[in-house]
């Protein structure tokens, strides 16, 4: 049986986060009193044959207190759980804030927002350093969050570790959930070609003009010799999940290739999962 806790900031997406879980079949629950932790878990674990996701966030202070005395527990009784924290930049949880009109669970007449969020990072830094998996939203849709989270389910029914390879653009920031990053604008750039800059790097011919350049079968041949070399590190740590980000100017092109072939290299050694963040941006 899987068990599963999910945290973060309050609007970073933990509900959307949860849903996914129920809708994979797990046993679901929202808010558990901390001093019930360890009791709901072994009383699910006996009468329950599914897997189980409990939220947990700043609704309830007693339980992040007792928390770590639970996780103790849990462990004493050789209980195996994971710790999925999802978080986003404090200037987009105040305006999903403004936009649904929503509270949060820690504002008062006396505490603003902005404060309760400081407040909220303070009272979930613990529990965000014990995690095993990290989800920023800053930049994703309800939509992309649901997608990461079926995929880290998918990644834990695996006894191999996932690699996730994702290719972004450096334009609109790094991805904040990479384990390795890889900058790949030192290569041949497409772009200044018009008539190559309305294509992707899935496409045939900015597959040709990469083909075509020597040092990029180089950069691909050493990014997977450095995967490869510490990918068993990773595994005996018990990590489950790594993501690889490739990164160039706009992530429409070169890091897309890379990544596309680094998929292809591990895709027979472990399971591998593949994500381009801007190939759908407008």
């Amino acid at each position: 049986m899987r068990i599963v806790i999910i945290s973060g900031l309050s609007g970073s997406g933990k509900t959307i986060a949860l849903q996914a879980y129920e809708d994979d079949g797990f046993y679901c629950i929202d808010n558990l009193p901390a001093t019930l932790l360890t009791e709901f878990i072994i009383s699910t674990v006996n009468t329950e044959t599914r897997d189980i996701a409990i939220s947990i966030d700043s609704r309830n202070r007693e339980f992040l207190v007792k928390l770590p005395d639970q996780l103790e527990k849990l462990d004493d009784k050789h209980f195996s759980y994971q710790i999925l924290f999802i978080d986003a930049e404090d200037e987009i949880l105040i305006k999903r804030y403004k936009e649904t009109r929503r509270k949060h669970p820690l504002s008062s007449n006396t505490v603003s927002l902005p404060e309760a969020i400081k407040l909220e990072r303070k009272l979930l830094s613990p529990l965000k350093e014990q995690a095993h998996r990290h989800f920023e939203t800053t930049n994703k849709t309800p939509h992309e969050l649901r997608g990461l989270v079926r995929d880290f389910i998918g990644a834990g029914k695996s006894n191999d570790p996932v690699l996730l390879f994702e290719s972004f653009g450096y334009k609109y920031g790094l991805p904040r959930d990479a384990d390795f990053v890889f900058d790949v604008r030192c290569l041949p750039n497409p772009h200044w070609d018009e008539k190559l800059r309305g294509f992707t790097g899935q496409d045939q011919a900015i597959v040709e003009f990469l083909q075509n350049h020597e040092v990029v079968g180089e950069m691909i041949q050493d990014i997977g010799k450095l995967i490869e070399k510490w990918l068993p590190e990773f595994s005996n740590e018990n990590r489950s999940y790594i993501t690889v980000a490739i990164g160039c100017t706009g992530g429409k092109h070169r890091s897309v290739y890379i990544s596309e072939k680094l998929t292809a290299v591990f895709k027979d050694k472990t399971t591998t999962q593949l994500r381009h963040r801007e190939l759908n941006r407008q």
